[in-house]
């Protein structure tokens, strides 16, 4: 028998842990784990994870590590690291954490939102494989090691070959798109049926849509006094408003990327009435750091896009709106807090 594949999961948060247990379910597959606050809880009675799809069960990963220094200790050759941290470039790099662990058959995933997320870890490792994916599985931990799935374990995952969008190829793509396609198939006989393999263009557009939905939603709660998706969505004026920020985004990325959007993929339209329905009282994930004082995904839901359009020759003007406002929203309460401090 073969060596066992290894996977490594960096940021064994909700999302992270759901899909480590569905990986660890395939035969010669040995999945482990870095927590950081569960640490305790997990590497005593590992994941209990319950889904309305896959019902109640344990997952205990082959190894729990408390911090990266622990992994790089452990020597194990990697042939997935997959990244589920909250993308903070203005806070820190998280490339950095993978120096040590990475080998030259190593490839990177990156479950992570926004924009621009893989352009650090490409350049930290350029000559590894670097796959993007997006997923929109709803999951939470209410408590250290304990995995709520809800709804949905769609994931669509692509080979980050941003050279591709100007027409370059090079001779690495052929190995990048095995590589992402190898992953899917993981998830596919881990149990995830709605996991697809994109080429870079497609999912790039899918982050994009994706940007659309939280470009908008997002920073659009916070400023509104934390206001719920279902909220916004009926309001007469804020619908108006999301909806203009939605058809901004969508209008600007086919002309960045030279694709245009699938047929499949939900218009603005779309969207809002969707959200229109949900009456869960869900809040955007910016909302819910605000309210808790923690740093927001600011620069790769709102930044980054903007940059990324404007190199290209393209403004948007609602986004840098809602960026300038949040991003000085953030910098005020910061100031206030240090100064609470002294």
């Amino acid at each position: 028998m073969p060596p066992p594949t290894e996977i490594l999961i960096v940021g064994a948060g909700a999302i992270g842990a759901f899909y480590a247990s569905r990986l660890a379910l395939v035969p010669n597959t040995s999945v482990s784990v870095i927590c950081r606050s569960n640490y305790t809880a997990v590497s005593k009675s590992g994941f209990r994870v319950s889904s309305p799809l896959y019902g109640s069960y344990t997952f205990t990963p082959s190894h729990t590590f408390a911090n990266p220094a622990e992994a790089r200790t452990s020597s194990i050759p990697w042939d997935y690291i997959i990244v589920s941290t909250k993308a903070l470039p203005d806070v820190s790099d998280d490339s950095q954490i993978l120096s040590g662990l990475v080998g030259r058959n190593t490839t990177i995933v990156l479950i992570q939102n926004g924009l621009g997320v893989e352009a650090p870890y490409a350049r930290r490792f350029p000559d590894v494989v670097v796959c993007s994916a997006v997923t929109i599985a709803s999951c939470a931990q209410p408590e250290h090691g304990v995995i709520q799935h809800n709804r949905w374990t769609r994931i669509n995952s692509g080979p980050w070959l941003p050279h591709l969008d100007v027409g370059e190829t090079r001779s690495s793509d052929a190995r990048a798109t095995e590589r992402n396609e190898r992953f899917i198939t993981l998830l596919k006989e881990g149990g995830i049926k709605d996991a697809d393999a994109y080429d870079h263009a497609k999912l790039q557009l899918v982050r994009w849509h994706k940007i659309a939905i939280n470009a908008s939603m997002n920073p659009s709660s916070v400023l509104s006094g934390c206001t719920p998706n279902v909220t916004m969505a009926q309001d007469s004026e804020l619908s108006r408003h999301l909806l203009g920020v939605m058809q901004e985004v969508l209008e600007v990325a086919p002309k960045i990327l030279g694709k245009p959007l699938p047929k499949e993929f939900a218009s603005p339209e779309q969207i809002l009435r969707s959200t229109q329905k949900n009456t869960s009282g869900s809040k955007p994930s910016m909302a819910l750091d605000w309210e808790q004082g923690k740093t927001m995904e600011l620069e790769v839901i709102l930044g980054n896009p903007i940059r990324i359009a404007r190199e290209r020759g393209f403004e948007m003007p609602r986004l840098q709106s809602l960026y300038a406002l949040l991003r000085m929203a953030q910098q005020n309460r910061d100031k206030a807090k240090a100064t609470s401090k002294i």
